[in-house]
């Protein structure tokens, strides 16, 4: 597949070359889209292992140091005081799901599915945005030729126009001619000046895509593309059915939601069953009373050691202040206004749905498929007739123009000819490019569009 540039992008040297390996790294890059999906399949990661560490042992340390000024008790005396008081305490707690109905697991379940379905969303968004940039790169390379067609029209007309001017003023032809050529040239012209736009449109669209500098001229390179290779591969519709099955990003990712939706429903249920904790705690504390003296008359004149002085840090915490506590926990579910029962519901609805929805993705899929292949057989008859027409147009034109510069034919007759000529290139340009594209959406509609694959065509 050959692409002829213009001569006004040749003459630009500094215009960006943009190859379609290139045009695939930058898509894969700063693709919107992909990127947003890359991000949900991270938060996917992280929430199946938050449900995986859930199913372990929490442990947490609680501290507190409070000044309390006024009455209080103090737990070192036994009796209730008034003034200021110093207490800090220190705990370490741990607890362990012993059984809660599988939720635990069933929710861990759940997670791992909803991982692999966003794995699979984010190949099928990779497949999207090949298929979307291939069509545009597909485009722009006709809207090239097309132009280049156009240009090369235009030029015969404004040589047969320079003719018919010289063989006017000799009086060979009628100034009829002249002014039937003129407006001929510039009806050619006009139609290159239509491909100027539709190219400069395409290539617009394009830089919108790859998220480039919409400022920076460039100009795309043909892929090494075999297109008779291409037209010569026979399909089967129902094994390509079976292959997208197995292929298909938006299909796997739906068989995966509904089984992440069975697993929710059954972590649902499990509300409604016993749960049964084990917990643990182990803390102390420490009270200071400000303000009390280190001794104490004794009512005979002597000083005494005072019974209420704080004692020390370490003989507190470490010592008189411990405590420990272990035990189980049993909860019953008996009545919570149906709480439970509506979120079962509820999760069982979205299972019944993700099941609807993994069926008509598997319908879509055999439409697809079927679709493709009919499209992709229509458009390889439609490449071969494509050239037939072309070889005949091209012979047409070039005897009818000879039998107009011999005045043998009449300018209407010239005219039909050179238009069918040029619908002969621009369909021919069409169909080759309708094909390559064709081979595209085939390899879209069965989930093995590959990059990589794609360039090697």
């Amino acid at each position: 597949m050959a692409v002829v540039y213009s001569a006004a992008v040749q003459a630009q040297t500094s215009t960006k070359v943009l190859t379609f390996e290139e045009a695939i790294r930058l898509a894969m890059q700063n693709s919107v889209s992909l990127n947003q999906q890359r991000n949900n399949l991270a938060n996917s990661q992280m929430q199946k292992t938050a449900s995986m560490v859930a199913m372990g042992p929490s442990v947490s340390l609680n501290s507190t140091a409070i000044r309390i000024d006024g009455n209080s008790f103090n737990p070192n005396t036994g009796t209730v005081i008034n003034g200021v008081r110093d207490n800090i305490t220190g705990s370490l707690n741990a607890n362990i799901n012993l059984f809660s109905g599988f939720r635990a697991v069933n929710t861990m379940r759940q997670n791992t599915n909803l991982l692999d379905a966003q794995a699979y969303n984010v190949n099928r968004t990779m497949q999207d945005v090949i298929n979307t940039l291939a069509t545009q790169y597909l485009n722009v390379m006709l809207d090239v030729e097309l132009l280049s067609i156009a240009k090369q029209n235009y030029e015969v007309q404004a040589k047969q126009l320079e003719q018919i001017k010289v063989q006017t003023e000799l009086g060979a032809r009628s100034p009829v001619d002249e002014y039937n050529q003129d407006a001929t040239t510039r009806g050619a012209e006009l139609l290159m000046v239509r491909a100027e736009i539709q190219l400069d449109n395409d290539k617009t669209l394009l830089a919108q895509t790859l998220l480039i500098d919409p400022f920076e001229d460039f100009s795309v390179e043909t892929p090494s593309w075999d297109v008779n290779k291409i037209g010569s591969e026979v399909l089967d519709e129902r094994e390509l059915a079976e292959q997208a099955k197995l292929h298909r990003g938006d299909y796997l990712r739906a068989v995966k939601q509904e089984e992440a939706q069975r697993f929710g429903m059954q972590s649902a249920r499990g509300s409604m069953i016993p749960t049964l904790f084990a917990f643990g705690s182990y803390g102390s504390a420490y009270n200071f009373q400000h303000n009390v003296s280190d001794s104490i008359s004794d009512g005979l004149g002597n000083q005494i050691a005072n019974p209420s002085k704080p004692r020390p840090f370490d003989e507190q915490f470490r010592q008189n202040n411990v405590s420990k506590q272990y035990g189980l926990q049993l909860t019953i579910p008996i009545l919570n206004g149906f709480q439970n029962r509506s979120t079962h519901m509820q999760q069982k609805v979205l299972y019944e749905n993700s099941q609807l929805n993994r069926k008509n993705v598997e319908y879509q899929i055999q439409n697809d498929v079927i679709r493709t292949v009919h499209n992709y057989r229509g458009a390889r008859k439609a490449f071969n007739v494509s050239v037939q027409q072309l070889k005949a147009a091209e012979l047409a034109f070039q005897l009818e123009t000879e039998r107009f510069n011999l005045g043998v034919t009449n300018f209407v007759d010239y005219v039909n000819a050179n238009r069918n000529f040029m619908q002969a290139e621009t369909d021919k340009a069409r169909a080759e490019y309708n094909l390559v594209f064709q081979k595209i959406l085939k390899e879209y509609a069965i989930g093995t569009l590959d990059a990589e694959e794609l360039q090697r065509k």
